[in-house]
């Protein structure tokens, strides 16, 4: 195409320049993996970790090996919610994921740090190639649902994610806010670029429940967008104690992700 620099690795469209094959990250034989699952938001501080952490419990809870690969680089958090700590090993061929206390699978950088408060200070293609070794040289085993915990935005964490891994679709996160709309916009407009199917919009701290009379109180109000909301998480503030004590398993809030996991077990 015209202005072409051939540098597909950083470039969306899907030109005659374009070959899939060298984008994607190679398989190992010591892993297989049927479904991968990104969890995406425009902005950050929606709750997406959590959502990928949720799922996750939910889809072990319904009998499936789960998995979670943190793409997350610089702003890791899935090792915290889930108690796990200290650093994964390598049988001298691949890396050993850790494993939670329930049996899902983790990869994450800060299980990569000899401190896990070291700030990871590196530019996007140091980040892909982290990616990819996450992809290619950890032992994953037999993984029915892998979810990708994404950084938020568009940036080169994200597009290497939709070039390079196998994803079945998206899950999208967002929050009331007004702003959220023109937020949520932007991540299915990159969906549709990649030609990634979107599986459902998760809604995070979408109303809080009074515990005496059970009402619900919109406090961020209750126009999140003008998309249709696949699933609602109220304001927990058990759920935030449980995640910081990394007990997140112990949690039945997952039962409020019932409709997106519905739809994956039809996947």
């Amino acid at each position: 195409m015209a202005n072409c620099n051939h540098d597909c690795e950083h470039c969306a469209s899907n030109c005659s320049e374009r070959s899939a094959e060298t984008l994607m990250f190679a398989n190992n034989p010591v892993s297989n993996i049927k479904n991968v699952i990104g969890i995406v938001s425009g902005k950050g501080g929606v709750g997406k970790s959590l959502v990928t952490g949720l799922l996750a419990c939910e889809m072990r809870r319904r009998g499936f090996n789960t998995a979670i690969l943190d793409a997350d680089i610089t702003g890791p958090s899935i090792p915290k919610m889930f108690g796990i700590n200290g650093s994964v090993l390598s049988d001298g061929h691949f890396i050993q994921p850790a494993v939670t206390k329930n049996g899902t699978k983790i990869i994450s950088m800060n299980l990569c740090l000899p401190d896990e408060t070291q700030p990871v200070v590196w530019r996007g293609p140091v980040l892909g190639s982290v990616l990819k070794q996450f992809w290619e040289d950890v032992e994953w085993g037999l993984v029915d649902f892998m979810f990708v915990d994404m950084p938020p935005g568009t940036g080169d964490v994200p597009l290497t994610v939709f070039q390079s891994l196998p994803l079945k679709g998206i899950i999208i996160v967002t929050t009331p806010q007004e702003l959220v709309s023109m937020i949520v916009c932007k991540a299915l407009n990159m969906a549709k670029i990649m030609n990634v199917p979107v599986l459902g919009i998760a809604l995070n701290m979408a109303y809080f429940e009074c515990p005496e009379c059970g009402k619900k109180h919109y406090i961020f109000g209750n126009n999140a967008s003008d998309y249709e909301i696949t699933s609602e998480i109220p304001i927990i503030p058990q759920l935030a104690e449980l995640c910081d004590k990394g007990l997140i398993e112990e949690t039945n809030a997952c039962k409020n992700l019932e409709a997106l996991a519905n739809i994956l077990e039809k996947i």
